[in-house]
């Protein structure tokens, strides 16, 4: 068995820690959608907003370009958190009625 390069394992344990801080970003992303989800619920509003979704993905796509990542890639990620955030919020919404 072949010992893994040092080097190898400096990138690895760097990805792990960038992964780690996603979730976690990720997740107090999610606790901030939550009470917007409770706060759409009582006031009444529809749990997805199109035009802010539309002007979200526009803002990050150019963050992606800036910062050298696939601004298409970053579109998809964004409009898979979008889709999870509707169902919290129709969720939410279905329990306050």
């Amino acid at each position: 068995m072949t010992q893994t390069p040092p080097e190898l394992l400096r990138l690895r344990t760097s990805i792990d820690n960038i992964d780690a801080a996603l979730v976690h970003l990720l997740a107090e992303r999610f606790k901030a959608t939550q009470q917007v989800g409770v706060l759409k619920a009582d006031l009444g509003l529809p749990p997805a907003d199109p035009a802010r979704e539309e002007r979200q993905i526009v803002r990050l796509k150019a963050l992606a370009d800036e910062a050298g990542l696939d601004p298409q890639f970053a579109e998809k990620f964004l409009n898979f958190i979008i889709a999870e955030v509707i169902r919290h919020h129709e969720a939410i919404a279905s329990r306050e009625v």
